[in-house]
């Protein structure tokens, strides 16, 4: 069984995988962070290492991952995502960091 999720990404992944706005996917059960996150390199494989490393499977240090105004990005990866999400009411978004001074 799958859920479909909203997903808002930042501008430049937008960019790269060559979508505008908000994108949904479909996400097979049990819908979490990282099953989200393989639907999304499924769909766009040109996102593959940007969100994530590709060999250790963890988050890169400059992108967080929010819903429900709740910072997930330190969240275990097997962890479901939250009710609002998967009922459509609240998008996941993927959050390019800022650093600096």
């Amino acid at each position: 069984m799958t859920t479909v999720v909203r997903v808002k990404l930042p501008t430049h992944l937008r960019r790269l995988a060559k979508v505008e706005g908000e994108i949904q996917l479909p996400v097979e059960d049990p819908p979490t962070r990282d099953a989200l996150l393989d639907a999304l390199e499924h769909a766009y494989p040109q996102l593959r290492g940007t969100v994530r490393d590709t060999t250790t499977g963890k988050r890169r240090a400059f992108v967080r991952f929010f819903a429900c105004e709740e910072d997930l990005s330190n969240t275990a990866p097997d962890t479901a995502l939250p009710a609002p999400v998967l009922s459509g009411a609240e998008p996941f978004l993927i959050i390019g960091a800022m650093a600096g001074g």
